[in-house]
């Protein structure tokens, strides 16, 4: 049975603190929320600026940069730049002390970012990829980062277009080089998804924080906790289809849930 429908609730919170003091193998799973806290749009966002005519979900797509490569590395720089703007927030912060606090704890997320590694996590499970990632799109081995910093908005390039930027070159087989990111239609990257699964089939409590539970097949890591007898604890400002196999549902931004969290759990396993 749910609890905290509505908002966060002492008893709920009560209620979390005790389940992560007590547990020992800890998955903290991510989504778009709580980055957005610190101003990364997310898909559902409309587009602004020169991107303002596109749709997201057009432009993440291997058929898209197939067609149109410097459009699309151009939107991914775009969006490195944002990230690169972002700052951790209060939640990624609390995530890295759940890390720091638990013996085992594993960090997934479906977040393309670098909040949670900014903020101390320390190799955290990339499920969807990674903007800091690029890898060749003939041959797949990674790529460095361009060297140049990315447009910021508005910036016109060579040819004063700032949406399209040349992708660069793999040294190795001279193919353009793409975004890490794992595009729709492409499957979850096999080695990230086993180690997220491993962690969820064996952890003793699983925190899902700011995802919409809608994004398969990363919305099934904390079902696969949830079927191996782990508690769950959900973290949203919103309902989603996660409430049916949470055992407490903490309403609210991640970035003033989970530090209230932290410090209720803290102070449960060390009393005064």
């Amino acid at each position: 049975m749910t609890e905290g429908a509505g908002s966060v609730g002492e008893r709920s919170l009560r209620k979390a603190a005790a389940l992560l003091a007590q547990a020992r193998r800890v998955v903290v799973f991510t989504g778009a929320g709580i980055s957005a806290e610190s101003g990364v749009p997310t898909f559902r966002d409309a587009l602004t600026g020169l991107w303002r005519s596109f749709d997201a979900r057009r432009l993440a797509t291997p058929d898209a940069f197939r067609d149109d490569p410097a459009l699309v590395w151009g939107w991914y720089e775009w969006r490195r730049a944002r990230v690169g703007r972002a700052h951790p927030n209060a939640g990624h912060v609390a995530v890295a002390a759940i890390e720091a606090r638990v013996p085992h704890a594993v960090v997934v997320t479906q977040n393309v970012d670098d909040l949670h590694e900014r903020a101390g996590s320390v190799a955290p499970i990339h499920l969807h990829g990674s903007l800091s990632a690029p890898r060749c799109s003939a041959c797949a081995r990674p790529a460095p980062l361009p060297t140049e910093p990315p447009l910021p908005d508005g910036a016109p390039d060579e040819q004063g277009d700032g949406r399209r930027v040349a992708p660069p070159r793999c040294a190795h087989c001279a193919g353009p080089v793409r975004p890490g990111v794992v595009w729709f239609g492409e499957a979850l990257p096999g080695a990230a998804l086993e180690a997220a699964v491993e962690a969820a089939s064996a952890c003793d409590l699983l925190l899902t924080v700011g995802t919409s539970g809608l994004v398969h097949p990363a919305a099934e890591i904390p079902r696969v906790a949830a079927r191996f007898g782990a508690p769950v604890v959900q973290v949203n400002p919103e309902e989603t289809p996660l409430d049916a196999v949470a055992d407490v549902n903490l309403r609210g931004p991640a970035a003033q849930v989970l530090p209230a969290l932290v410090r209720a759990a803290w102070d449960a396993a060390d009393p005064a």
